[in-house]
């Protein structure tokens, strides 16, 4: 979820992730018998790992006081392996950086992709996945590429990134919601042609909302050609996510880099993205561009990211 927001916004996140962390404090006794190497991880409770998240089902959402949905279950695996026990705080997106930026919590987690502005106030993980550039679109149409959409009437919500693409799209329409929602109503009474939402909102919506008569497709990302002479393209290609951690967490971000790594060779990650109905060789396998991004950046240049098929 690359998403804008203004500093306004950012500043009074700061302040609602100062009031959730004063009203949660109460539970976050460090554990009895932390191991020397969970201790050592540098958590801000021993023993404790505080998550910011905010409601992004099926990414991260709250279910009896547990972290659920992708990103949720992919943290709860690495956290018992690390020993950790998850606390979690809730928040919205700009709450959960500002909590980052800010050391008030140990990691944020939920479609939070990385971003060479973002890496230099906090340290991401390697992806725990990649998110593709999907779309809903009403059974029956065929949409592959950038040059399919000319003309079209095309959704999105109000801040998302795709808002810029949707712009630079020639002769297409845009229609911006508050939310989700809105995006498919549209969709499904043939007022929008596409919709542009993370991949799982759109999957999980085929499933609870049988009635749109949408499907999921991938859009065939634009070449650099493409990208150079319409720069807002860029959000139409595979974004990478990451876990972000503060700027001095680096024990606890090589710690779970590890694990995320881990889970890509075990087949531990594939199931989790099958599970919320994604398709492995979509999420889990990075675009040409992922590495140079990074590498000199905040990975060494000989770095590889994660991939499934190794």
């Amino acid at each position: 979820m690359f998403r804008v927001r203004s500093l306004a916004v950012a500043l009074a996140a700061t302040v609602l992730m100062s009031l959730t962390a004063a009203c949660s404090s109460g539970g976050d006794d460090a554990p009895t018998n932390v191991s020397a190497r969970t201790a050592a991880l540098g958590t801000l409770t021993p023993g404790v790992l505080k998550v910011a998240i905010e409601p992004y089902a099926p990414y991260t959402s709250l279910q009896n006081g547990k972290i659920v949905g992708l990103d949720g279950d992919i943290l709860t695996s690495i956290a018992k392996k690390l020993g950790l026990e998850i606390k979690p705080q809730v928040t919205d997106f700009a709450g959960m950086l500002a909590g980052v930026q800010s050391h008030r919590v140990d990691i944020t987690v939920g479609g939070v992709a990385w971003s060479a502005d973002r890496q230099k106030q906090g340290l991401f993980t390697d992806p725990p996945y990649y998110s593709p550039p999907a779309m809903a679109v009403r059974n029956g149409r065929t949409y592959t590429t950038v040059g399919d959409l000319k003309g079209l009437d095309l959704g999105t919500v109000e801040g998302y990134v795709w808002v810029k693409s949707i712009q630079a799209v020639p002769q297409a329409k845009l229609h911006a919601y508050p939310d989700a929602n809105g995006v498919f109503d549209d969709l499904g009474a043939g007022r929008v042609d596409v919709g542009f939402l993370d991949p799982l909102i759109i999957i999980a919506a085929q499933k609870q909302r049988p009635d749109l008569k949408i499907t999921t497709e991938y859009l065939t990302p634009p070449t650099a050609a493409e990208v150079k002479q319409r720069p807002a393209f860029a959000y139409f290609q595979q974004y990478q996510t990451g876990f972000y951690l503060p700027k001095k967490a680096t024990k606890l971000e090589q710690a779970v880099s590890h694990e995320i790594d881990a889970m890509y060779r075990n087949g531990e990650m594939s199931k989790l993205v099958k599970k919320y109905g994604g398709d492995p060789l979509q999420f889990l396998k990075p675009a040409a561009d992922v590495a140079g991004a990074r590498r000199a950046v905040d990975r060494p240049r000989d770095w590889n990211p994660p991939t499934i098929g190794q």
